[in-house]
């Protein structure tokens, strides 16, 4: 049996080894600008002019990448 692709992995890793600046809008409307240092199930790693925020997924709405993101193809 083949392995499903999980696209938000591939997408969050891409923009964290590419270094892309990235927007993420939350649910309640604040928007959060910085580079993906890390992630896993349930949260996110953002830095911004080297502070850190740990934002949890629950609470992001979109990401907003400053170029598109390239994913593998599996």
């Amino acid at each position: 049996m083949s392995q499903s692709v999980n696209i938000q992995d591939q997408y969050l890793n891409q923009l964290r080894k590419e270094r892309i600046p990235v927007t993420v809008f939350l649910t309640n409307g604040f928007q959060l600008r910085g580079v993906v240092k890390a992630f896993d199930n349930f949260t996110v790693l953002l830095e911004t002019e080297g502070k850190q925020q740990l934002i949890f997924k629950h609470a992001i709405s979109t990401f907003s990448p400053a170029k598109n993101v390239t994913l593998d193809k599996e």
